[in-house]
């Protein structure tokens, strides 16, 4: 019998497109699904969630090959790709669905986020404390269909050229070794 080497993890940082783009491209990611959590209202909408009165997060979920990539190398490209100093924000988009969040599968991922966020504080690569949330995950939703693989389906699109096109160039530019052959 094969034991599954596939992990999830699920991450808040801003605008869910910006994540699945990058996170799409890493070598070990098997799939990336943008969608809501954090909240308690059963299956919002995106309206609903723009509304901030739901309580969830813009997020994706990332299954990966723990044989490929680890869960602390998932959360260093999380931390590099996003700005988890600005509370409840990322650039111009502001309120608490685009709030930076690790959502804990489970005790290791928490003591894992845990360790992470304190090396970072204590190395002062931020001007600031990092704000990010590391919670119990409880439920993701998917997002409408038009939301999945929103950059590679229009990347020519002013908001994909303005903030995600960066993220992404930052991404590949610092780890040339994660990305994924056919990227």
């Amino acid at each position: 019998m094969q034991i599954s080497s596939s992990q999830t993890a699920t991450l808040a940082g801003g605008c869910f497109w910006c994540l699945e783009a990058v996170f799409e491209q890493v070598e070990g990611v098997e799939t990336v699904v943008s969608g809501y959590t954090g909240g308690d209202f059963p299956n919002p909408s995106y309206q609903q969630v723009c509304s901030e009165t739901t309580g969830h997060a813009e997020a994706v979920q990332i299954i990966f090959c723990q044989e490929s990539i680890s869960f602390k190398e998932i959360l260093e490209i999380f931390f590099d790709i996003h700005d988890p100093t600005t509370l409840n924000r990322q650039g111009n988009d502001v309120g608490p669905s685009y709030r930076s969040a690790i959502f804990c599968h489970d005790l290791e991922q928490r003591n894992i986020a845990e360790s992470t966020v304190v090396d970072l504080d204590s190395g002062g690569e931020y001007s600031g404390p990092i704000v990010t949330e590391i919670v119990d995950f409880k439920q993701f939703y998917r997002a409408e269909d038009y939301h999945q693989e929103y950059y590679r389906n229009n990347s020519t699109q002013p908001y994909c050229q303005v903030v995600i096109s960066p993220k992404l160039n930052k991404f590949r530019q610092k780890y040339v070794k994660r990305i994924k052959a056919d990227a």
